[in-house]
């Protein structure tokens, strides 16, 4: 949560006390700013880039915490009941949460879901069984028609200003654009053999779509974090990696590469371990503090660790 959220709820929680009236509420009074909470970190630089200053952004998601598996307090769940508009990721992402935005749909809060302006793509590999994969922020493009969504979904709420949401999307979408013609040109740098991915666990299928890589496979199987690997998964992986020419595997900031390291050990070649920010945000100066950021980050260490 930033600093200026923080501050406003701290503010909005004193009202509440002397008052006896809820500091977040759908119902709220016309003269304060509506209230919006955000799932995840990398949703919530999207919702703040949309709305500006228009609204009291709460996110749940701390920097560098796994969406699968991080908790909320049970103050933060109350929240999600009472807020003008719940904003989440949806297709199974947040697999610890899910009984608290049920539980804040039938308190009657508006829910907004990411996924659900997206056509999603489902998990490559047998052992996903078919389900969606809900990492889309790693392709820009579908994350211009999440903005799209956003602002359509909050310009029918009088209480923002149309004009003011639609003047930050535009400077949004632009900086998205921007994004996706950089990661197209440095991701064409790269020989059509070289552009083979291994990660901790199935994140990249969209942008593997986009930029016309090959997912040759997770350490983690299936589509969530909270899973494990055989050692009959390792040894598969182990050997394409050896049949593809992987020089490098990827781990994920937000997760101990441990896994990995193993996976470079059991291919039985010269693999390096390289870290990305896939999954959240992290804290300021930590190299991914916004989506834009964390996206460009990862663009160089791709192209650099799949260059070797």
């Amino acid at each position: 949560m930033s600093a200026r959220s923080g501050a406003a709820l701290a503010g909005f929680a004193l009202v509440a006390a002397l008052t006896g009236c809820s500091a977040l509420g759908g119902a709220s009074a016309d003269d304060e700013e509506p209230q919006i909470v955000v799932t995840t970190n990398i949703l919530d630089d999207v919702v703040e880039n949309v709305v500006g200053d228009q609204a009291d952004v709460l996110t749940l998601m701390k920097p560098n915490a796994d969406p699968h598996s991080f908790e909320v307090s049970a103050q933060e769940a109350a929240r999600m009941g009472e807020a003008d508009l719940v904003v989440s990721n949806g297709l199974g992402l947040e697999e610890g949460l899910q009984q608290h935005l049920d539980r804040a749909e039938q308190a009657g809060a508006e829910h907004f879901v990411a996924g659900d302006e997206i056509e999603p793509l489902a998990y490559s590999g047998a052992d996903a069984g078919g389900a969606a994969d809900p990492h889309f922020w790693t392709d820009p493009a579908r994350m211009v028609e999440v903005v799209d969504a956003l602002e359509e979904r909050l310009g029918q709420n009088p209480r923002f200003d149309a004009a003011a949401l639609n003047s930050a999307a535009e400077a949004y979408r632009a900086e998205l654009t921007a994004l996706d013609e950089e990661m197209t040109a440095a991701f064409a740098a790269l020989p059509a053999e070289r552009r083979a991915l291994v990660t901790n666990h199935h994140v990249f299928g969209y942008l593997a779509e986009r930029y016309d890589f090959r997912v040759i496979g997770a350490i983690i199987p299936g589509g969530s974090t909270l899973a494990s690997p055989s050692a009959a998964d390792l040894e598969d992986l182990a050997s394409a990696i050896r049949e593809a020419g992987v020089p490098t595997v990827f781990a994920e900031s937000s997760q101990p590469d441990r896994l990995a390291q193993v996976l470079a050990t059991e291919a039985g070649v010269e693999v390096d371990v390289v870290e990305l920010f896939t999954e959240s945000l992290t804290e300021p100066g930590e190299g991914a503090e916004d989506y834009l950021t964390m996206m460009r980050a990862n663009t160089e260490l791709m192209t650099e660790g799949l260059s070797r």
